[in-house]
């Protein structure tokens, strides 16, 4: 089966018979920044996802062939005449293209659960308990209507759902109403493995590539000052920020070992880093982004947060798309 987004797409029921194909992708590259594009017919379907720069891989299935990476691209050209393709476009986010790429490779580990026997909301914690990376495909109505919840490591990071508007979205209260939906109206849910294997790694980029790369410490001067500002306006707050942010540093020391205040490795004052130790910029912006989600989460003040995020998070979606965390 191939997944694809659920909610409505940007463009739909165009035709591969009056299209020239590559020039699609590439103009769609260049006006999503990110996303996919599904081709339907009665005899063969297939997907690919894409980022600005290149195509990040994708699935075609016919009778006789299933395909799988970046060569895809390639047979549904060819067979475009042949199978006269409905065409579907839609946008995914710079931070979730990942695992819509990697959505071929999930190996699928649990098919077919029932909500007669299980409970969505149960499904969902056993998920995050066992660090799943990969996602839940909840089907409701006989496809009518329905889901995926996204996890990396365990962590919920966001989901796709057929009410949507264009965009794969990071709410709770989307996901609490897929729940809903499911005790109203029954559903089957399917559980799918992204392999280690198939999971990003780090590795040597280009000196292009270092040097279109933000200065993570710019980048998280950013993300402090914004998360200062928001934490100064709860009236519940009764510490200064630096204060809150060095008492979760201390919590995230084991995890994080450059984090911890003792060590002075990495201080913020006054709007600005400076920080001493040795960490990956990767590591450095994981490590501080999920600190001050936990602080946003504990102090109630997260949804204010993420708006006020909004832009920052476009700004360095790049720099973001590798730690698979989401404000």
């Amino acid at each position: 089966m191939i997944i694809i987004p659920k909610e409505k797409p940007v463009i739909e029921n165009l035709n591969s018979y009056y299209l020239d194909i590559r020039k699609l992708v590439e103009h769609y590259q260049g006006q999503l920044g990110a996303g996919g594009i599904h081709f339907k017919s009665t005899a063969a379907e297939g997907v690919i996802f894409f980022d600005k720069d290149e195509l990040l891989g994708g699935v075609f299935k016919d009778k006789e062939r299933n395909i799988q990476g970046k060569e895809v691209l390639n047979s549904i050209i060819d067979t475009s005449s042949q199978y006269n393709f409905v065409i579907s476009i839609y946008e995914i986010a710079q931070n979730k293209i990942y695992f819509w790429a990697n959505m071929p490779d999930a190996k699928k580990i649990h098919k077919n659960l029932s909500t007669e026997f299980t409970d969505l909301e149960g499904l969902i914690k056993k998920m995050a308990s066992e660090k799943l990376t990969g996602y839940i495909e909840v089907v409701i109505n006989n496809g009518s209507e329905g889901g995926l919840v996204f996890f990396s490591d365990g962590e919920i990071i966001g989901g796709s759902y057929s009410w949507g508007k264009g965009e794969v979205s990071s709410l709770k209260e989307n996901r609490e109403l897929l729940v809903a939906k499911t005790k109203d109206s029954g559903g089957i849910f399917h559980v799918n493995r992204i392999e280690a294997s198939k999971r990003p790694v780090a590795g040597a980029t280009s000196r292009k590539e270092q040097k279109a790369a933000a200065d993570i410490l710019i980048v998280l001067e950013e993300l402090l000052q914004i998360v200062e500002s928001e934490a100064a306006k709860k009236k519940i707050i009764e510490r200064d920020f630096n204060n809150l942010l060095k008492k979760k540093f201390v919590e995230k020391a084991d995890k994080y070992v450059f984090l911890d205040p003792f060590a002075d490795e990495f201080i913020y004052s006054a709007g600005k880093i400076t920080f001493t130790g040795e960490a990956t910029d990767e590591e450095l912006l994981r490590g501080v982004a999920e600190s001050v989600k936990e602080i946003a989460e504990e102090s109630g003040f997260l949804s204010n947060l993420s708006d006020s995020l909004s832009s920052w998070s476009q700004k360095y979606a790049r720099e973001l798309a590798k730690t698979g965390i989401i404000f």
